[in-house]
């Protein structure tokens, strides 16, 4: 799969990313399968030393804003088995809700390695170059469940890192909030 320039990319390291489930299934409604992406996103964090900035996992997809450290892997490595692995944990743990199960073989259709399809096939990234950027995309993503009337106030969505900035809560993911410049005491 083309990489589209990002073996070319070697200084940047703090990313936006988006990635979403094939035909916008609401999936993440179920607290398993949003506890099944945390797990993941856990596990692969020890693997790549990345740190998170923020984070959403909405119903249909998540976004978040991380920082890698490139000489353990590229955002390519990290999003390919984050997505791997979660795709078949969820996929298995869905395996008995048959309206998923016959979408997520019908998105196979075409792909040679794969019965079952979970994600889109890309994930969407940006370059966080500035301080601007940041916030723009912090804000965002804190107040997307709130755009999407699932709760009134960031802080009330449990998989949102709007807890780890106004709570310190990190019980769900542990969010480097110091290098936003913001200090929970």
């Amino acid at each position: 799969m083309p990489t589209r320039g990002r073996n070319r990319i070697t200084e940047e390291r703090i990313y936006f990313v988006t990635t979403t489930v094939v035909r916008f299934l609401d999936v993440f409604k179920d607290t398993n399968a949003s506890d099944i992406l945390v797990n993941n996103i856990k596990y692969y964090q020890n693997e790549y030393g990345y740190s998170i900035l923020a984070y959403v996992i909405m119903p249909s997809h998540f976004h978040w804003i991380v920082v890698t450290e490139p000489k353990l892997g590229t955002i390519s490595d990290i999003m390919r088995d984050i997505k791997r692995n979660s795709s078949k944990e969820i996929t298995e743990y869905l395996r008995n809700v048959k309206e998923y199960q016959q979408i997520f073989e019908e998105e196979a259709t075409g792909y040679s390695d794969q019965q079952k399809k979970f994600w889109m096939r890309r994930f969407d990234d940006e370059v966080i170059r500035n301080e601007k950027m940041f916030w723009q995309k912090l804000l965002y993503i804190h107040n997307n469940p709130v755009k999407a009337e699932i709760v009134t106030r960031p802080e009330d969505y449990k998989y949102s890192s709007a807890r780890n900035y106004i709570n310190g809560d990190h019980s769900l993911l542990k969010v480097d909030v110091e290098y936003a410049g913001i200090r929970i005491e």
